[in-house]
């Protein structure tokens, strides 16, 4: 059987997501900060959700910067580590999941467990969207994320932008690989149907409509008679005979005699009756022979 382009395209979208969520959660490119005084206007600080990076265009980037502002100790960035780490741990387990759903070594998919792997992989994109977006607002929020007051300026870092992207493309993957349900509930749908007992009544639906008809009025010669069988007349008429099995069998011709033995005997009396005629005609006029 060849693969539904449903679970083509979510096996394709998950990796990608995961690779991009993995890549956010770890690198330091989170916030980018800026414009610090008494330093090089080139100076700039990368935080993440482990780690700080100095970058400057004549040096080499320096990670592990102590944190002097309390950064790592907001609210925001302690939800955000959980909340990535555990997006990324569902997204292993729903891409485990879909792999077994999928087969790509076996002849007929499981539907049922490609269903359920996307419905985790959703899970993971929500997981991972929750933290991004919240981190987005309280960005430029120097109270909730410290950072030194102004000139110092703060903008979205590369991080940020891949973790959107990442997440976007888990929900997209799981709602993909969701739809795979569709034909496993439609085939169990069938089977409860046929295991209805046949004289249950049907359940009403939107597409099927009862219309009562009129039953027609047939002259007589129509109404009981019809397919070449005689249809008993209405109660008020006399009681209906049951109608009897076979077919109807095709009745003889009349005849100008009911008993042909009648005729036989009729024959014979006449018969009778012209002999003993000639023979008193023979003893009237000339002597027969037994009188010789």
């Amino acid at each position: 059987m060849r693969t539904p382009v449903v679970m083509t395209l979510g096996l394709v979208l998950a990796p990608c997501g995961l690779l991009l969520n993995l890549t956010a959660t770890l690198a330091p490119g989170w916030r980018l900060v800026k414009g610090f005084l008494n330093q090089p206007a080139d100076v700039e600080l990368y935080q993440g959700l482990w780690d700080m990076c100095r970058e400057q265009s004549s040096r080499e980037r320096q990670c592990h910067q102590p944190d002097v502002w309390g950064y790592f100790e907001a609210e925001p960035v302690r939800v955000a580590r959980a909340l990535m780490v555990t997006a990324l741990a569902t997204t292993a387990l729903g891409l485990l999941l879909a792999s077994l759903g999928v087969r790509c070594w076996r002849e007929k998919p499981r539907f049922p467990l490609a269903g359920l792997s996307g419905l985790v992989l959703f899970a993971a994109g929500l997981l991972s969207l929750v933290p991004v977006s919240w981190y987005n607002r309280f960005l430029a929020d120097r109270a909730v994320l410290p950072a030194d007051a102004s000139p110092v300026t703060v903008h979205v870092s590369y991080s940020l932008v891949l973790g959107y992207l990442g997440s976007c493309l888990l929900l997209l993957g799981g709602c993909s690989l969701a739809l795979s349900l569709a034909p496993w509930c439609e085939g169990r749908c069938r089977r409860r149907r046929r295991k209805e007992p046949p004289g249950s009544p049907r359940r009403s639906s939107i597409s099927t409509v009862h219309v009562d008809w009129p039953e027609r009025t047939l002259p007589p010669a129509i109404k009981y008679y019809s397919d070449g069988q005689h249809r008993p007349r209405p109660a008020e008429l006399g009681a209906a005979r049951k109608p009897e099995a076979g077919f109807p069998m095709p009745r003889p011709q009349p005849r100008a005699f009911s008993n042909q033995l009648d005729v036989l005997r009729g024959e014979d009396a006449r018969s009778a009756g012209d002999s003993l005629g000639s023979t008193g005609a023979c003893h009237a006029s000339l002597p027969c022979d037994s009188d010789l």
